[in-house]
């Protein structure tokens, strides 16, 4: 008799069917594990044996073979313990084949027999219920697997209370899909003095989904401005936060199993290497760049960070995806971000302050903007100066605008931009930033004088396609921000005055 129990291996966040199968045979007695599996699957074998020696259990002295399908898939993490324990318990007896067969089971074991958290129960419990099948998984990660759907959740704390709960003689609760607490305060907009321009600049960057960067002197609140950007944007809806959670359940971040409708704010230091930016390493990751899918990235002192790093966003910028290509498979992890990105003006940061004058400059600003390429800079759509603060701004009153109104317009621009892809069939774009090609066309038509000045200065500033495209983006969002139909030339105007205005 072979034993068979249902489990999940992941390829990104791709769930890829797994089946355990325990086979226990006359021979000399020993504990073999095959079908791929990484060095956290291959030491379950121990964890199995002490967790059902705490339940009073013990392997009988035979030959177990337990055969993890299909077997050129490499099996990795620890999430493997629970559905072995399980085929061996069927084999043994303990349990019986057909209740077991009715779900699809991951978990890790301790030694004394709980079960532990892992990551990627929601993908899984998504899996499962397009299969028809229930979820067992730890009870820490019960309330996770139950934003999949209607099904049949188990959550046991131990082997032993679901071995119970198996024969009738204890009852778990089914677990409740359980939210994150956001109601903690952002930073407010209203403790930032002066810096109208950059502040302007955030508004249409939260309106639109724009890429932004901010070029200022030491100080001149680039970072504070930047943390102050989720404030102003709209709550995930449904489908968008059940994206962001399946990402971040692989990762292993959702803590408790609580999914939250903020969006993600990810601010890596700048020694991040690329695969921590964009994925990768010895066990394919997600990388900052997905796990701020459909929220905000944040790299300051952004010419700091590794060339190579940086020139890997590219394609996830363009694209919204990540690919990370490996001798075993390639792996691709959604990544539609929006990059904020903050950086000095030269290495010592005043190159246009006389007080404290660049003693290489204009070398050493040259050099310094150099890091970044022009194709990069050519992805950002918004390009704002910062300048220093003066005394005179600081003894200034806070500001009577704060957060929550600059996010109720930044609310009512999205909810055109959702309107209008709606009416125009635009299934999946959320915002002006994602929209191109013929969609860009019909969403961002001037007015003939606009048309004239975006023709006028393309040519003088040499604009290139992406460019060009990148400023009619612009010009709808700030469109949008006035509730007008068309785009008009002060529109395209003020979209221009932000192409490459920290670099002239």
């Amino acid at each position: 008799m072979v034993a068979r129990i249902a489990t999940v291996a992941f390829q990104g966040i791709e769930v890829r069917a797994v089946d355990v199968q325990v086979q226990m045979a006359a021979g000399l007695p020993a504990f073999a594990l095959v079908g791929l599996p990484d060095k956290a699957v291959a030491e379950s074998r121990e964890r199995v044996r002490a967790a059902l020696a705490a339940m009073g259990l013990a392997l009988p002295p035979k030959r177990i073979t337990v055969n993890l399908s299909p077997a050129d898939l490499l099996k990795e993490g620890s999430h493997f313990d629970l559905p072995i324990a399980l085929g061996l318990l069927v084999a043994m007896g303990v349990l019986p084949a057909d209740a077991m067969a009715e779900f699809v089971a991951l978990g890790e074991l301790a030694l004394d027999g709980a079960l532990a958290p892992v990551a990627g129960v929601l993908p899984a419990a998504v899996h499962a219920n397009g299969q028809g099948r229930g979820l067992i998984c730890p009870a820490a990660s019960g309330g996770e697997a139950a934003w999949a759907g209607e099904m049949a959740i188990v959550a046991p704390p131990t082997l032993l209370s679901l071995v119970n709960h198996v024969k009738g003689t204890q009852l778990l609760t089914a677990p409740r899909p359980r939210l994150a607490d956001d109601a903690g305060a952002l930073p407010d907009l209203a403790a930032v003095k002066g810096q109208e321009t950059a502040k302007r600049a955030l508004e249409v960057a939260a309106a639109g989904g724009h890429n932004l960067l901010m070029v200022g002197p030491p100080g001149s609140g680039k970072s504070m401005l930047a943390a102050r950007l989720p404030g102003l944007l709209p709550p995930l809806t449904p489908a968008e936060a059940l994206e962001v959670s399946l990402i971040h359940s692989v990762a292993g971040l959702l803590a408790d199993g609580r999914i939250s409708r903020r969006r993600p704010f990810r601010d890596p230091h700048h020694s991040a290497s690329q695969a921590a930016l964009v994925g990768g390493g010895p066990r394919a990751r997600p990388g900052e760049v997905s796990l701020a899918h459909r929220g905000v990235l944040f790299l300051d002192e952004l010419p700091e960070f590794q060339r190579p790093a940086l020139e890997a966003l590219r394609q996830p910028l363009e694209s919204g995806r990540a690919v990370v290509a490996r001798a075993q498979a390639h792996v691709a992890y959604p990544a539609r971000f929006q990059l904020v990105a903050a950086m000095n003006p030269c290495r010592c940061g005043h190159l246009d302050d006389p007080a404290v004058a660049c003693a290489r400059a204009p070398a050493c600003a040259r050099d310094y903007q150099a890091r970044l390429s022009g194709p990069l800079i050519d992805r950002i759509d918004l390009h704002v100066d910062v300048p220093a603060v003066t005394a005179a701004d600081l003894a200034l009153p806070p500001p009577s605008e704060g957060s929550a109104a600059v996010a109720a317009r930044v609310a009512a621009a999205r909810e055109r931009q959702r309107a209008r892809f709606e009416r125009l069939g635009a299934a999946g774009v959320a915002c002006n930033a994602e929209a191109d090609g013929e969609l860009l066309d019909a969403i961002a038509d001037p007015e003939p004088d606009g048309k004239r000045l975006l023709a006028d200065a393309a040519d003088r500033l040499r604009l290139s396609a992406r460019g060009w495209h990148r400023v009619l983006r612009v010009a709808r969002t700030l469109a949008d921000l006035e509730a007008v139909d068309r785009v008009r030339r002060i529109h395209v105007a003020e979209a221009l005055s932000y192409r490459r205005a920290a670099f002239a």
